[in-house]
């Protein structure tokens, strides 16, 4: 089997959880199609398919037509491409055959004679430069002219105009159900004359009522016909069979007064109730909608980021192009404040760049020639050229958005007790309805109070709000995880990370930074030869006549310019951010395991371990305790002899990342228990641990070995989470019970890690297990609300207070118009409760 592909495409008109179910249901239908996701919340379906079964453009085209024919919409448009390059007509059917490869397209045509391409796709599942490549494989070019806005706003255009459908039908609505409304009720409370009871006033009502329920509650019916076709029940449902028995009630009674004067099913008509159900319902649907708009804010900030232009170098000339059209190899032209538009390395330029957005680091990073760049990142101050590496969806910007769009749509755990409620959830409640209107019915309470009771269970039911209780939490808390520099991978691993208790911290790169620094240079007081060839050098004395501090680490930063060794590099970085000329070293040879050998300026110079001073039989002169002790502060004892005499020692080590010390202390203060794990000897994992404040220590552990520490852990019965670099902590972040991956934010797609912490920063670990309680919490919440809603309320919309006199009439025999109005605030609620994750302060 060929490794699976996936494709994401907007969904619209789902109202419930059982919508949901249906689209996946036929989804997974389709031939080919391996697996099927609907995020209610976000309105999309994400399904996988094997390309050796079913081609892309053929899964996709099978997919639309199944959800449509379930009886959703999945919005399609239409672009033209002008072409260059075109001969003859084999190569316009050349082209035709290349964007029908691409995934997404839904289909293409070439027109040889305008030289333009028409096509069809489906939006947010292609990218304009995806087409431009796409044409460009096959040898041909695109005219600058179209841009991705294009493409991005069809999908945009398609929800707007849904809202636009919501807010045309909820305006009819009010403006028939409004005075229906306030005349019935002043009918029935004796507000007008006797006349008002004549019935022309109720063929007014008929009147009034019939636009409601044909115009407006038209998407009702339809909804509920192809969800019943399609073997399933949906809100659709619910509210056509709850609004349609009040209003063909009506309409009886209203038939039976006129043509047979006869008061036989009643005399009082309840069209305000039909119509007033329908427009309470719409106004829910479309607040609902509105704010379920909000809660993909985090998408759409870090889509801002990007820049909407490029300066690129071709055939010598500047040109301004839209970013979509730079490719692969453009040479681009950042100035002083604008943003880089694509990744890429630079090739001529010095300047400062501000990668704040991405790394979180708050100091501008010094570029040069052969530096990496990240698109949306700002530049400082320098002209920067650069060539372009990776451009649309290759870029980090570019993989983080899809990294949280895909995460937002996976389902959590959870969901699944969810999914298999909302699946018998109307047919039980139709049946509860039913079963209401018989034990009413046959209790003496009359046909009237039976049906408006069958009626307010129908209508009061709320599938949507639980449908809405997990996407809307998960969309917004890894939202708010995104702006902080937070990745998960899924829901799964949200979901998981609140449930650990322990954390094991690589040390190299997660607690420290993983970069040699020079910290201490400690001189020998036991040199008998100094020379003067220490003062013509420029560097002054001590008291004691012996040179500095500077003088040592200038002669140790000349031997080490030959070497590539780390520490040898952060010895000549060390001298040169002093501002120490370096002198070229001469006769430099490298001794593996021991050290450097040179000559500087006329001088002998070693430079290494203990070993290479006892191979050379170089004279300690009383610096052994010093090295000892600079060891036992886990520093590296970089030994310089100079002339045969052991001068100096040079501490190096890996320094504390600011902020380690904060977020164990954190940790700790949350219950979690906190283990350093290292390749480092015991007395320097010791020595770190205790500066950062960890109790538990592995050191010496092989990188083959890190997975069985992990496990060792977890047969102890702790909830793991194994934070590393992501490369060579693999095994063990994959042993994990979670997988927490610090990164820079240039390389999202750590598979072995369900966290991402771009950042870099330590403190992202209690960051993310804060937001992962707070959001399963606000889950939690939501679930709560939604199922207490529907327990609560349908047996009160049953009768089932009816014989308590304590009870409220109001109560008693629940109007359908409160059911449909406390109904529709159900859905609202849970998604109001989910925006209040946007206001956590993590």
């Amino acid at each position: 089997m060929a490794e699976e592909k996936q494709l994401t495409l907007p969904v619209l008109g789902m109202t419930c959880a059982n919508c949901v179910a249906a689209v996946e249901r036929n989804s997974k239908k389709v031939e080919g199609v391996t697996n099927a996701t609907v995020n209610f919340a976000n309105e999309k379906v994400t399904f996988h398919y094997d390309p050796s079964v079913v081609k892309g453009q053929d899964v996709t085209t099978a997919v639309i037509e199944r959800v449509k024919r379930a009886g959703y919409e999945i919005p399609t448009a239409e672009l033209e491409l002008p072409l260059l390059g075109m001969t003859c007509a084999n190569c316009a059917a050349n082209i035709e055959r290349a964007l029908n490869k691409v995934d997404g397209v839904l289909s293409a045509s070439v027109n040889y004679a305008n030289e333009k391409a028409a096509v069809s796709y489906a939006p947010g599942a292609v990218s304009l430069a995806e087409l431009v490549a796409a044409v460009r494989r096959a040898g041909y070019d695109v005219v600058e002219s179209a841009s991705e806005d294009d493409l991005e706003d069809a999908e945009a255009a398609a929800r707007e105009a849904e809202i636009q459908h919501q807010k045309t039908r909820l305006l009819v609505g009010v403006l028939f159900s409004l005075p229906l409304f306030l005349f019935s009720m002043s009918r029935d409370f004796g507000l007008v004359g006797h006349w008002a009871h004549a019935t022309w006033v109720n063929w007014l009502f008929l009147v009034l009522a019939t636009p409601v329920q044909f115009y407006v509650g038209w998407d009702y019916y339809v909804g509920a016909y192809k969800s019943l076709r399609n073997g399933s029940a949906n809100m659709d449902v619910l509210v056509a069979m709850g609004s349609s028995v009040a209003y063909f009630y009506s309409v009886a009674i209203l038939l039976a007064q006129t043509f047979w004067n006869s008061n036989a099913l009643g005399d009082h008509v309840y069209f305000e109730t039909s119509a007033v159900i329908i427009t309470l319902i719409v106004l829910g649907k479309l607040l609902e909608a509105r704010a379920k708009g909000r809660t993909s804010e985090a998408i759409k900030q870090l889509m801002g980021l990007q820049a909407k232009t490029a300066r690129v170098v071709r055939n010598g000339q500047e040109l301004d192009i839209p970013i979509a059209e730079v490719v692969k190899g453009d040479v681009v032209i950042v100035r002083p404040g604008e943003k880089i538009p694509v990744d890429g390395m630079v090739v001529d330029g010095r300047s400062a760049v501000d990668e704040s957005m991405l790394t979180g680091e708050s100091l501008p990073v010094s570029k040069k020639a052969g530096d990496e760049l990240i698109g949306a990142t700002l530049n400082k101050q320098g002209l920067l050229k650069f060539e372009a590496t990776k451009v649309g969806k290759e870029t980090a910007l570019a993989q983080i958005i899809k990294l949280v769009e895909q995460a937002q749509g996976s389902k959590a755990p959870i969901q699944r007790v969810v999914d298999q409620v909302a699946a018998y959830f109307v047919p039980f409640v139709i049946g509860v309805a039913a079963l209401t209107f018989v034990i009413w019915l046959f209790s003496d309470a009359g046909f009237v109070p039976a049906l408006i009771r069958l009626t307010a269970v129908l209508v009061i039911a709320c599938p949507c709000a639980m449908g809405l209780a997990t996407p809307t939490s998960i969309m917004v808390g890894m939202g708010q995880g995104a702006e902080k520099g937070i990745l998960f991978k899924s829901s799964t691993a949200l979901e998981q990370v609140q449930k650990l208790n322990a954390i094991v911290l690589d040390k190299t790169g997660t607690i420290t930074r993983g970069e040699p620094t020079v910290t201490d240079v400690v001189i020998s007081n036991q040199l008998s030869v100094i020379g003067e060839r220490a003062t013509a050098n420029g560097i002054p004395m001590t008291d004691d006549r012996l040179p500095n501090t500077d003088y040592w680490l200038q002669l140790a930063a000349s031997a080490e310019r030959g070497s590539e060794h780390p520490l040898g590099e952060a010895i000549v970085r060390a001298a040169r951010e002093k501002g120490l000329v370096l002198d070229e070293p001469t006769n430099f040879s490298g001794i593996a395991g021991h050290g450097v050998a040179a000559e500087v300026n006329g001088r002998s110079v070693l430079l290494g371990n203990l070993r290479l001073m006892e191979r050379e039989s170089v004279h300690l002169n009383g610096l052994k305790a010093k090295a000892q002790a600079l060891q036992d502060e886990a520093k590296t004892a970089m030994w310089l002899a100079v002339d045969g005499q052991a001068s100096a020692v040079i501490g190096v080590a890996d320094t504390i990342k600011d902020g380690s010390k904060t977020a164990v202390a954190d940790m700790k203060a949350r219950g979690l228990t906190v283990v350093m794990m290292t390749g480092d000897n015991q007395a320097t994992a010791n020595a770190i641990a205790a500066e950062v404040g960890i109790d538990r220590v592995f050191a010496e552990v092989l990188p083959g070995d890190k997975a069985s520490y992990v496990k060792q852990l977890q047969e102890e019965g702790y909830s793991v989470g194994m934070v590393g670099d992501g490369i060579n902590d693999a095994p063990a972040l994959a042993q994990a019970d979670v997988g927490l991956a610090i990164g820079t934010g240039t390389d999202v797609a750590m598979e072995t890690a369900d966290v991402t912490l771009m950042r870099g920063d330590l403190r992202s670990v209690p960051q993310a297990i804060h937001l992962s309680q707070a959001t399963m919490r606000n889950i939690r919440e939501n679930l709560v609300w939604a199922f207490g809603y529907n327990t609560v309320l349908i047996p009160v919309a049953a009768g089932i207070l009816a014989p308590f006199v304590w009870a409220p009439d109001f109560l008693k025999q629940l109007h359908p118009i409160l059911a449909a109005g406390a109904m529709a605030f159900s859905s609202i609620s849970v998604v109001t409760n989910a925006l209040r994750l946007r206001r956590l302060n993590v």
